[in-house]
Parts: C-alpha cells; sequence; structure tokens
C-alpha cells in the first residue's frame, strides 16, 4: 500500500519541469515627477484614511453606509469569493483523489454454479503526473486570477467612495443653487410689485412692468430647474448607498465650508505601481497570461496518470478481512499528442497573444493613472486661484447691482441697466458654487488616482 500511494507524491516533487517562459514586466512608463503642477509638501495623499481626506460628518457617514450596503460592491467582493474558489478548484487537480469503494457481486456461470465476489478498498483515480508542469502552470494562473479580482475589488471600494463623495457634492451645490434661487426670486417678485405700483401710480412705463415680469419669470423656472437638479442629486446618492439617506443624517458643510481636503501631496509616480490597484490587476492579469503560456507548452509533450488499487477481495463475505484477502492494482498510462488538427499550435499562439494584450494593458493602466493625477495636480494648482478671481466677480456685480439701484431710484439709469446688473450677479455667485463644487470633486478624483480610500 505504501509502495503504491508513495509514488504520485514522489512524483509531484519530481513535476517542477514548468515550461511558463520567465516573466519580464516591462518597464513602467513613468517619469521621475509630474512635472511643473506636482506640490512641494512631503508625503502621499494616499496615506490619508478617507475620514481625514472627507471631514464633512454628513459625507463621513453616508460613505460608511454605502461601504456596508452598496450592492456593486458586494458583487464585487462576491465575484473575489468565486474566483477564490476557481482556484482552490484548480489547485485540487495537483493532488491525487483518493476514494474508499466497497461491494459485491453474485453471478451464475457457465456450469451453473453461483459465484460470489465481495470487495474493499481504497483507490486513486486517473492521477495526473505533472511532468511538464501543465497543472501547475494552470494553478498558477488561476491564483494569479484570484489576486487580480481581489484588486479589482480594492478598486471598487476606491471608486464608490469616490463616486459617494461626488454626489453628496453634487446635492450640495444643487441645495445651495435652490436656496440662492429662491432668494432671488422673492427679491425680485418684490421689486415687481413695487414697479407694478409706480406703474399704477403713472409713475412708470408698462416696459419697466413687462422687464420685470420676465426677470421673476426666469427666476421661478430656475427655482424649478434646481429644485430637479436637488430630486436627482438625492436620487443617484441614494442608489450609491443602497439604501435611504438617513433622516438623522448630521447637518452638512456649506460649500464654502471646506467639506473636502484640497491641498494633497502625491508623492512620486513610482508609488502609483503599488498603491493603484487597478495597476496591480493588469500587472496579475500579466501573471495568469504568462502561466497559460506555460500550460499551452505542456500540452505538446506526453501526459503520464496513474490508476491505483489497494483493497480486499474474497468470494465469501466472512472471509474478505483476513490476509488472505489482499489484491491491489497498478495502472498508469501515457498519452502524447499525435495528431488534432493544429489546435495546439493555435492554443499556444492564442495564449502568447493574450500576453502581449496583457502587457499593453499592464502599460496602459499606468499611463492612465498617471494622467488621472496630473490632472488632479492641475485642478488642485489652479482652482483655488479660479475661485478667488471668482470672488471678486461677485464682489464687483454685487457693488454695481447696488450702485445701479441707487441710480435707478435717482431717475439716472433706466430699468434695463438695473435689471442687467441683477442677472450679473445672480450668475456671478451660481458661477461662484459651480467652482467650488468642481475643486472639491478634482480633490477627491486626485485623491483616488493616488490610491487614497482603502484605509479608514
Amino acid at each position: 500500500m505504501r509502495a503504491i500511494f508513495i509514488m504520485p507524491v514522489a512524483a509531484l516533487a519530481l513535476s517542477a519541469c514548468a515550461l511558463a517562459p520567465p516573466l519580464v514586466t516591462p518597464a513602467a512608463p513613468l517619469p521621475d515627477s509630474y512635472g511643473a503642477m506636482q506640490a512641494a509638501a512631503p508625503g502621499n495623499a494616499a496615506d490619508l484614511g478617507w475620514r481625514q481626506m472627507l471631514p464633512d460628518a454628513s459625507l463621513q457617514r453616508l460613505v460608511a453606509l454605502a461601504l456596508e450596503n452598496n450592492r456593486d460592491l458586494r458583487v464585487a467582493s462576491l465575484n473575489v469569493e468565486a474566483v477564490r474558489a476557481q482556484y482552490q478548484i484548480q489547485d485540487a487537480a495537483r493532488a491525487p483523489a483518493i476514494g474508499a469503494n466497497g461491494g459485491g457481486v453474485r453471478q451464475r456461470g457457465a456450469d451453473g454454479a453461483l459465484q460470489n465476489q465481495f470487495t474493499a478498498g481504497i483507490a486513486m483515480s486517473a492521477f495526473e503526473i505533472d511532468l511538464f508542469g501543465r497543472l501547475r502552470s494552470l494553478s498558477d494562473a488561476a491564483f494569479a486570477r484570484y489576486l487580480a479580482t481581489e484588486q479589482g475589488q480594492r478598486a471598487a471600494h476606491m471608486a464608490l467612495i469616490g463616486a459617494v463623495a461626488d454626489a453628496y457634492l453634487e446635492q450640495r451645490l444643487a441645495e445651495e443653487q435652490l436656496a440662492l434661487a429662491r432668494q432671488t426670486l422673492l427679491d425680485w417678485r418684490q421689486a415687481l410689485v413695487l414697479t407694478q405700483r409706480l406703474h399704477g401710480a403713472q409713475q412708470g412705463s408698462g416696459l419697466d412692468v413687462a422687464q420685470a415680469q420676465g426677470q421673476a419669470a426666469t427666476a421661478e423656472a430656475d427655482v424649478r430647474a434646481r429644485e430637479r437638479a436637488s430630486a436627482v442629486a438625492r436620487n443617484s446618492l441614494e442608489l450609491l448607498l443602497g439604501a435611504p439617506v438617513p433622516a438623522d443624517l448630521p447637518a452638512g458643510r456649506a460649500l464654502d465650508g471646506q467639506p473636502v481636503l484640497t491641498q494633497l501631496p502625491p508623492g512620486v509616480p513610482s508609488d502609483l505601481l503599488a498603491r493603484r490597484p487597478d495597476i496591480l490587476q493588469a500587472e496579475y492579469a500579466l501573471v495568469a497570461a504568462n502561466a497559460e503560456i506555460g500550460a499551452a507548452r505542456a500540452a505538446f509533450f506526453p501526459r503520464l496518470s496513474l490508476t491505483a488499487q489497494l483493497g480486499l477481495a474474497s468470494p465469501e463475505l466472512g472471509d474478505l478481512f483476513r490476509g488472505s484477502a489482499r489484491s491491489w492494482s497498478f495502472a498508469p498510462q501515457v498519452t502524447q499528442p499525435l495528431f488534432q488538427g493544429g489546435q495546439l499550435r493555435a492554443e499556444l499562439r492564442l495564449s502568447r497573444l493574450r500576453k502581449d494584450v496583457a502587457v499593453l494593458q499592464y502599460e496602459q493602466a499606468i499611463q492612465a493613472a498617471f494622467r488621472d493625477v496630473r490632472d488632479g495636480l492641475a485642478g488642485s494648482a489652479t482652482f483655488a486661484r479660479q475661485i478667488a478671481a471668482q470672488e471678486r466677480v461677485v464682489a464687483a456685480a454685487r457693488q454695481r447691482q447696488r450702485l445701479s439701484q441707487l441710480r435707478y431710484d435717482a431717475g439716472q439709469d433706466s430699468r434695463l441697466e438695473l435689471l442687467d446688473a441683477q442677472r450679473q450677479s445672480y450668475a456671478a455667485q451660481q458661477t461662484l458654487l459651480d467652482a467650488r463644487r468642481d475643486q472639491f470633486k478634482s480633490a477627491v478624483a486626485l485623491y483616488k488616482a493616488l490610491g487614497g480610500g482603502l484605509e479608514e
């Protein structure tokens, strides 16, 4: 018994002749720095936990809820478990499958006499000795794909945090723009009432009334548009959360209250290779494709399989477990492919093409990551100055509106001039809100591009 079942173990020790080519990871197409846009602050924003990056208590609560309930993230986690099970199935093929069996046969012979045969034993069925590393290469490929899927789940985790932050910022923008639009509508309706009274007292023209009516109607239409934007933003947020927005959500910060950090140190480009899950996912996919070349090469060589059985056999059930009832069988089998219509060569060529594709996808992932970081740095370097300039625009527009109101009241300006000043002030304030939202979204994108979001 020991001799029969030790042989496969010995064969496993001899099956180190893997035919997978050495994996040469392509040189990363990355410069030493991000260029002129790189911040001078030391460190890397990816070291920040997402709670540090998102100091708004309301946003933190929403992110935590999404990480718990989001359906896409659950699917990604289940995919990891499924691919791990596939790896375990593939890896199990490298070990012998041994089972116990027992049975009995009763038959009539040619002389009319009844014959009995009872058996019991353990057996190993068609165990492949991995002489050329075919099974090992397939197992390595399955393990690399499991690791790639695991990185995909981490990428989904980071993407979800960024998506919740973006949706929250959209909702904050919609709410603040709606509040501004409602206040503007209230002011312009009051101005309409005053204009109508002046017209009734023969101190204003019908043109002034028509202009005031159009202005109030424009503000009302904008209010309805902002209400719709607010509802859509809330719906998008609830989809990401996988649950309704909690009724006891803490009050969120205003857009001018810094709900997201904006000054983020980027580190050096080479950090992306170890921090970005999408790059690691592409790298593991390359490892898997390389291992599959080894399996395709090994398919050209002979396959050695063993079937063995050790057990007991006796014509009498009572004698089955006596020493004289022992039996054994040992059946090695060698299979050598001779002609398969070019299938093996096509499979080898396909595996090499898949590796070439994996190399390009790996390089593409690195280049995309580098571009994402540079885009984020460009936003970090310019949004602060843009917002400062827009704040000056808002101040100037408000001053113009105040002076135009004084001149109109004094009869020195037309109603049209006052309307233009009011519209300019309103538009400048809306643009400022848009710019603040864009600044925070750019900071979130940079944080995610650097590989941040995995730590709480």
